[in-house]
């Protein structure tokens, strides 16, 4: 998966986001599946994304893997406010339903929501693991409007049929369905084979 310019390769480049919704263990797996690959992954946490994953991690921003570069939450200078940058594709994970609503009304408050509308624009994948239960009206509106956008809505939810035996393989599964939805298809993930 690399793209090529003036002949040599160079690795793809990936945003991803987090927000303050419950689900970090799906990000430590997603980071860790991605550092074996050949991507360039830039990343924005959100203040309340910070506090969950202290929260539920006992980790900062900096000790995650294979981010090769941070942007603050409010710096619409960064690279992923502009389509220039050249981002292949945006992950938010996961995905506050604040985060939805902001994305669905085309309101950018920060540089998640400004990165994620440019990734609309210029029509690249952008998936969000939207994180809450139940989900209202509101919720479900808000996802069809970002699904009609060209945005995919990927839930964080687990395959239990795999059976995974811990709560790090299970996240770990979630996160190789995350990596099908941007087109890298990781090998030795386990897969439905039928019965």
């Amino acid at each position: 998966m690399t793209n090529m310019t003036n002949g040599s390769p160079h690795p793809q480049r990936l945003i991803l986001a987090i927000t303050g919704a419950t689900g970090m263990l799906y990000v430590t797996a997603l980071l860790d599946l991605l550092a074996d690959q050949d991507l360039e992954v830039d990343a924005i946490i959100s203040d309340s994304g910070k506090k969950v994953l202290r929260l539920e991690q006992d980790l900062t921003p900096e000790d995650l893997p294979g981010v090769s570069r941070w942007f603050a939450a409010g710096d619409f200078t960064a690279p992923p406010a502009s389509g220039s940058a050249r981002y292949e594709a945006m992950i938010i994970l996961p995905c506050t339903v604040g985060t939805l609503g902001a994305l669905a009304s085309g309101f950018s408050g920060n540089l998640i929501h400004r990165a994620a509308d440019v990734t609309l624009k210029e029509r690249r994948p952008l998936i969000l693991a939207v994180r809450e239960t139940p989900l209202n009206r509101t919720h479900l509106h808000n996802m069809l409007t970002l699904h009609d956008a060209g945005a995919t809505i990927c839930p964080p939810m687990p395959s239990f049929y795999l059976h995974p035996p811990d709560l790090q393989v299970m996240a770990r599964q979630f996160a190789s369905r995350i990596c099908d939805q941007i087109g890298l298809h990781l090998q030795g993930m386990p897969r439905w084979q039928g019965v």
